[in-house]
């Protein structure tokens, strides 16, 4: 099999994290020879293909499983997306503006939500709490045989809406169009990547080989397998989490609407988003369960998925841990009653009229061919399920492990990336032009 040419960096995967990458090499260093590897026919046919996620800009701002230190990080790192879409006239295409909002039910959630205003107010100034004739004005159904009070968290005119695929697109068009020399394999899947004793990477796809001096993988779950088949991560397995939603028969909301996170839980609480794909119907969701693949509708190997899982004492204390909440177990079980036909909306209906208390379960199908994987990874040394991205890197190779908000994020995360790696090969970062153009 023959050996072609040595590249100074490879790209493994190309969703958003791949593309954002590839745009952040190609325009912001001088590194002249890349070449990105994505074993399906178009970039982002995963987890960034809209139909895979919510196609939230998530912000840290109605978001309020994050931290004040965490929405901080994400207010940064969302702003180069949405900086990059204005720029490059993407309003309408790339990304969409609306308003949005978290919304409180009942005294105890709109107390929790009155201390999160004043608390985030000076992080995200355009924040406003709207009491129910605000509600009744912009959003009706949220009030329409609604029992309970409510109070909303919410902001207007902002880009609150992505297709990650087409931003994907963007982010290789123009990296294409520089001068440099770039290689786009698609339908091309990386077998394994070896370090030589010259201190490169010998990359070896199911066609041929390919030398590169540095290596970054973006590949979801299978960042973590080719970790370990080179002795990385030997403390870390991945949770394969599905997660699936539900459409409306027509559309009920303008806004994206999230809801309170239950604090004892460890994955997103429902939502109701406007979708860019279905007309902007109104898509409620996630459900989150273990599924075990890791791609979803996609072939199951059966291999790489116990390899992923890497089940041992550690690992099954974490889950074992896990399961002996009553909130996290109920929850768990209710999630995987959703998924089943027809059955599974008179469940989630209850979820969904959280948001709209006049929805009924006739007034929703189940989302077929939507929904996604999110590897969340666990520390079986610390015998705790990390909820964050998770990178590994040494000697001119990194692994990243990006569950949400991974596609908002993916700049940023490029942007660390890419200094590493020119620090690696002794090339240059221009912070000066990325910082203006982006930050």
């Amino acid at each position: 099999m023959p050996i072609n040419k040595l590249f100074d960096t490879a790209i493994v995967g190309g969703g958003v994290a791949g593309a954002s990458l590839l745009f952040t090499l190609a325009k912001y260093t001088d590194i002249k020879n890349i070449i990105l590897f994505e074993k399906y026919e178009e970039m982002s046919m995963l987890n960034s293909h809209p139909t895979s996620n919510s196609q939230t800009l998530h912000v840290g701002d109605i978001e309020t499983n994050y931290s004040y230190d965490k929405a901080k990080v994400v207010k940064t790192s969302s702003s180069m997306i949405a900086k990059y879409i204005e720029n490059h006239d993407g309003l309408g295409t790339l990304g969409f503006i609306s308003n949005k909002m978290v919304l409180a039910v009942g005294e105890v959630e709109i107390a929790n939500l009155k201390e999160r205003y004043e608390r985030f107010k000076s992080l995200y100034p355009y924040l406003e709490l709207w009491d129910e004739e605000m509600l009744l004005d912009i959003e009706p159904k949220l009030l329409e045989k609604r029992k309970v009070p409510i109070l909303a968290m919410g902001a207007k005119g902002q880009i609150t809406t992505v297709d990650f695929k087409k931003l994907s697109e963007s982010f290789t068009q123009e990296a294409l169009d520089t001068e440099k020399n770039i290689q786009i394999r698609y339908n091309e899947e990386v077998m394994k990547i070896v370090r030589n004793t010259d201190k490169t990477y010998t990359i070896t796809t199911d066609t041929t080989t390919f030398n590169a001096k540095s290596v970054v993988v973006n590949a979801g779950s299978y960042s973590l397998l080719f970790a370990q088949s080179m002795g990385y991560g030997k403390e870390y397995a991945v949770l394969p989490i599905g997660g699936s939603f539900f459409f409306s028969k027509k559309k009920y909301l303008n806004a994206k609407v999230y809801t309170m996170q239950n604090p004892k839980l460890p994955f997103a609480a429902v939502h109701a988003d406007p979708d860019c794909t279905q007309e902007w119907n109104t898509r409620f969701g996630p459900t989150a369960f273990a599924l075990p693949k890791l791609e979803r509708y996609q072939a199951l190997h059966v291999r790489d998925l116990i390899s992923a899982l890497n089940i041992d004492r550690d690992a099954t204390k974490v889950y074992m841990n896990l399961l002996k909440d009553k909130t996290i177990r109920n929850y768990i079980v209710r999630n995987v009653v959703e998924e089943i036909p027809l059955l599974g909306k008179e469940v989630f209906i209850y979820d969904a009229q959280k948001i709209i208390p006049s929805l009924k379960a006739s007034d929703i199908v189940f989302a077929k061919k939507y929904g996604g994987m999110r590897p969340q990874i666990v520390d079986k040394s610390k015998h705790e399920l990390l909820m964050g991205e998770v990178k590994l890197k040494n000697d001119g190779i990194i692994f990243n492990m990006t569950p949400s908000p991974g596609a908002s994020s993916s700049l940023s995360i490029a942007m660390t990336d890419a200094q590493y790696i020119c620090d690696y090969l002794g090339t240059t970062f221009d912070t000066k032009k990325h910082t203006e153009e982006l930050l």
